[in-house]
């Protein structure tokens, strides 16, 4: 069974943000965010210089991939999807492009992305990546800043280190950084289910496209979903808590449009959603949805033929929030 069939059917599946602002849990400075955690950097916002530093306290002695996937299956999920790189640009992943990543910049030292991988080898369940293609607030040249609006920080780019966009150039970034380590991800991790690119504003059709042949060029039956950009993809990843009425899926039948990634040429789409407010660890953040409500999206979603990829995020310790398990667990047994 090759990929796409599998994911036509898959149904449900685990998706976890973690990351240095985990550590920060949606505070800084006696300030929270608005939304979510793990854009603290650009809400606040915080320079490099600072926000590295938490790499050097980050260490995440609870961490267990084998409870985190264990979870996962006895929940009824066939997959799971972790962010190996979000917009702050550190990586999860031990990666010789840039020591900012968890195995060289924190006293943990360990490589998460390969434990995970491990564990869902283990435990039958398919493996997938987050990786931001586009933004990279670490990086100079991390693109957004062709975008002014809509984000939930200050800015999609890094405007407060490098507040001059007339001199930045993606291109840069794209091939310093972005490629050599999705190149990584294909390489060093064994097989992977997909890869979950996020928010494509500058990247061009042929970044897009040349990012695309990468991927199938080292794993060619590794899905990749609508947010790598311009209709470069093979999957339809919805918007972010995004639970749509039955025919909100035909409403565009072009494969290459940009306005809300609503057509898969294979018939294949995601929500992904949050199990509060925020995807990143918050923790002040109360507003959980019901083990009801969770059951009720999964059967809604599932019955128009969408994957349900829900999130969880663990704190900096590296343990998923107790109310958390308990209503993934609660939801199982009503589904």
């Amino acid at each position: 069974m090759d990929n796409r069939e599998w994911f036509k059917n898959a149904g449900f599946g685990m998706m976890a943000h973690w990351g240095l602002y985990s550590a920060l849990g949606g505070e800084w400075k006696g300030r929270q965010v608005r939304d979510y955690a793990e854009w603290i950097q650009s809400f606040m916002p915080i320079p490099n210089a600072e926000y590295s530093k938490l790499a050097s306290i980050f260490n995440p002695i609870f961490f267990n991939a084998d409870e985190w996937i264990k979870l996962a299956k006895d929940c009824g999920m066939k997959y799971f999807v972790f962010t190996s790189k979000h917009h702050d640009g550190f990586a999860m992943f031990k990666s010789a492009v840039d020591s900012f990543n968890i195995v060289d910049s924190t006293p943990f030292g360990r490589d998460v992305v390969a434990e995970l991988g491990e564990a869902c080898y283990k435990y039958g369940l398919k493996f997938g990546l987050y990786y931001s293609q586009e933004l990279d607030w670490h990086h100079e040249h991390g693109g957004g800043y062709d975008k002014f609006s809509g984000c939930s920080g200050v800015s999609w780019d890094n405007s407060w280190d490098f507040p001059d966009r007339e001199k930045k150039d993606f291109s840069i970034c794209f091939e310093e950084k972005i490629k050599p380590q999705v190149k990584e991800l294909l390489t060093n991790y064994g097989e992977l289910c997909l890869i979950w690119f996020d928010v494509p504003h500058t990247i061009t059709p042929e970044q897009s496209l040349e990012l695309n042949k990468l991927v199938k060029h080292y794993q060619p039956d590794c899905l990749i979903n609508s947010r790598i950009g311009n209709g470069a993809y093979d999957y339809v990843s919805l918007g972010d808590n995004e639970y749509p009425d039955e025919f909100r899926l035909s409403e565009n039948n072009d494969p290459n449009s940009l306005d809300g990634f609503k057509y898969s040429p294979y018939g294949l789409y995601e929500t992904a959603g949050t199990l509060n407010s925020s995807w990143g660890y918050k923790y002040y953040d109360q507003k959980w949805i019901t083990p009801e409500e969770i059951a009720e999206r999964r059967k809604k979603l599932n019955g128009m033929g969408i994957n349900y990829l829900l999130n969880v995020g663990p704190d900096a310790l590296g343990r998923i929030p107790s109310l958390s398990v308990e209503a993934l667990r609660k939801a199982a047994e009503m589904f």
